[in-house]
């Protein structure tokens, strides 16, 4: 199956929809191992945009779509879920600016998005994110500035969905090909797969266990925390998947899928890279876009100490994640062939990983750049990490 492209039965072929009770029994085993092949590449448009103008992000972003081949095929008279980057609290602010112009996609950028894909012909879009708030999903963005009665006036429907938890539906069960890196299998928020197309927004940024937060990193976020922020099943916990995922302190609620290797590091820059490639392996992205308008180095968020406000002016777009990271990568000024515990990355490089199991190239010298070149776009973000866990 093609990493860039999965539809909604192919989705569902792998997945079996099943309720989640309160034991959650019933699992079988899961297949392990990985077989390597060769890194796919496509090409990677660049675009420059001044502003949040929303005019203007949306005649860029346009052409940048259109330049990889556009949107009309992708979405037309499809169901669209769009994967946000809205980390922490709608009230939280870096650096003295809102979240929006720091560490948050921004609303005028995701409107953008919504405008293209009302005039590609999509049959609904759908804005997804696992928010660390019970109150509606709609409220939060009205808190972050979306302006939700505009995009409830496009021809094409547009929903929100909170997917911390199960939501409408039942819980979809979701195995790794190959057996997965940290689990073999992770239960979903039905929207992941009740679509037809997928896209992940994501913000150009530092992390400070990941070494870049881009477009496969935003998808560390599919994960509903009701099952993966502590031991037991909580539909209205609102805690991080840190204890879980990132440090390995506690496990998954019994009947749920467990760790492939329980005796592997507790390493966070061992862990993480590897849950990154879970998330991407059971929720393949089909268009991959990165928001660099403003952004920040140093970390993916306020909780982090040593930001820097960043302005790349930057707009990044790939139709395989891998290829567009890798890019977006090299525009921060770092190399994303670099060995681990080297230039960005504390521990292992999650974009070199991915390399190895076949989901793209990490390879600049193979991946066609259109719009802006490297040399036009690079914007050194000059952040390397003060701890490193090879």
């Amino acid at each position: 199956m093609s990493q860039e492209s999965m539809t909604r039965r192919e989705w569902l072929q792998r997945a079996g929809a099943l309720a989640v009770g309160t034991t959650l029994a019933g699992l079988g085993s899961e297949v392990r191992g990985q077989t390597s092949v060769s890194a796919p590449t496509a090409p990677v448009a660049l675009a420059r945009c001044e502003s949040y103008d929303l005019p203007l992000v949306t005649e860029r972003l346009s052409k940048t779509l259109d330049q990889i081949g556009g949107l009309r095929k992708l979405v037309a008279g499809k169901t669209v879920a769009v994967k946000l980057n809205l980390t922490g609290s709608p009230w939280n602010q870096a650096l003295g600016l809102p979240a929006s112009r720091t560490f948050h996609v921004h609303p005028n950028v995701a409107q953008a998005l919504a405008i293209l894909l009302d005039r590609a012909g999509a049959k609904r879009i759908r804005f997804l994110e696992g928010t660390y708030s019970v109150a509606p999903i709609q409220q939060t963005l009205r808190a972050l500035g979306w302006d939700l009665a505009a995009l409830s006036a496009l021809h094409t429907p547009v929903e929100f969905e909170d997917t911390r938890n199960r939501g409408p539906k039942p819980y979809v069960l979701t195995r790794v090909p190959g057996g997965g890196d940290l689990f073999p299998a992770y239960y979903l928020n039905h929207s992941y797969g009740d679509c037809d197309a997928y896209i992940s927004l994501a913000k150009l940024k530092n992390h400070t266990t990941a070494g870049v937060t881009l477009s496969m990193k935003n998808n560390f976020g599919i994960t509903p925390t009701a099952l993966y922020g502590q031991h037991e099943q909580n539909e209205n916990a609102t805690n991080s998947r840190v204890d879980i995922f990132h440090e390995g302190k506690t496990t998954p609620a019994a009947g749920l899928p467990q760790e492939v290797d329980p005796h592997a590091p507790r390493l966070t820059s061992h862990r993480v890279p590897r849950h990154i490639l879970d998330a991407n392996r059971i929720r393949p992205i089909d268009l991959a876009l990165i928001e660099g308008i403003e952004t920040v180095s140093g970390g993916e968020g306020p909780w982090n100490g040593g930001l820097a406000l960043q302005q790349p002016h930057l707009l990044i777009a790939g139709r395989n994640p891998v290829c567009t990271d890798a890019i977006a990568t090299v525009c921060m000024g770092y190399d994303p062939q670099a060995a681990s515990a080297t230039g960005p990355f504390p521990g292992d490089n999650h974009l070199a990983l991915a390399a190895k199991h076949g989901l793209g190239t990490n390879d600049p010298r193979r991946i066609e750049v259109v719009g802006l070149t490297l040399a036009q776009a690079r914007h050194p973000f000059n952040w390397e990490p003060k701890e490193r866990n090879d």
